[in-house]
């Protein structure tokens, strides 16, 4: 008996060459494709890293926060306060407060209560006003009123993670960290500088790639530019002092008015 020949079956009109529907031939396509998440890019070169501080350098040679402090326990409250909110409104705030209280002793004396009425004006000011009462008594408790220079005693104060403790650590102390906060997740996909999924992704690359010359004035440098410049609706990409080694795939051509 013999056996019938094997034959293929002959692809449908508009299919794919492997005998799938266009839609499906594409999905399959783009499923062997590596993913590439919307935002992030490829990563600078070295040298394109080197250049790119070198202008925000140049542009600006002593960044600074923008929030209003004296004192590092003044950072601590005005960086505990910022969380969802803005700086122009926790100096609004601060400016109020601090005259008051401005030390763990002056805070604790003020209470929930009180530090609350020069708070309210802040989002999520409750659990603020617990947070930072609760971190003051720690700090007199077992520091002597100071605030520690270690990651680990500041991360154990209520209110402060890992961003906060960066940023004190930075501004306050002079230590080499860098606190990713939404701009800087922001500029560190759109840019290629240190792409990542999450903000422990991206700080950790931003300590690998950043020479040490710019380290300690990185996080103050992105910082403004995603605020000002790499905004997250529509990027000022015309008016962009790195636009031209930015990877970013959807730069804005032209802004109003130009």
């Amino acid at each position: 008996m013999s056996k019938t020949p094997n034959r293929k079956t002959p692809a449908r009109p508009g299919a794919g060459t492997d005998g799938r529907a266009p839609a499906k031939a594409a999905r399959a396509a783009s499923a062997r494709r590596p993913a590439t998440r919307r935002g992030r890019a490829s990563r600078l070169s070295a040298g394109q890293v080197q250049e790119l501080f070198s202008r925000l350098r140049e542009l600006n040679p002593h960044p600074t926060t923008e929030l209003e402090y004296s004192t590092p326990f003044e950072l601590l409250v005005a960086v505990a306060l910022s969380a969802q909110a803005t700086d122009v409104g926790v100096n609004k705030a601060t400016r109020r407060l601090f005259p008051v209280a401005n030390t763990p002793q002056a805070i604790l004396e003020l209470g929930e209560e009180g530090l609350k009425r020069y708070i309210s004006t802040i989002g999520l000011f409750n659990a603020k006003a617990r947070n930072v009462v609760a971190a003051s008594r720690i700090l007199l408790e077992k520091h002597g009123g100071q605030v520690p220079r270690d990651r680990a005693a500041l991360e154990a104060l209520p209110g402060v993670g890992r961003k906060t403790a960066n940023v004190v650590l930075n501004t306050a102390f002079g230590e080499p960290t860098i606190a990713v906060d939404t701009h800087i997740f922001r500029v560190a996909n759109r840019t290629g500088l240190a792409p990542g999924k999450d903000v422990r992704e991206v700080e950790e690359g931003l300590l690998r790639v950043v020479p040490p010359e710019f380290l300690q004035d990185a996080h103050h440098w992105l910082i403004l530019h995603g605020r000002y410049t790499c905004k997250a609706r529509r990027p000022e990409c015309p008016r962009c002092p790195i636009r031209d080694l930015c990877r970013y795939e959807h730069k804005t051509l032209a802004l109003p008015g130009d």
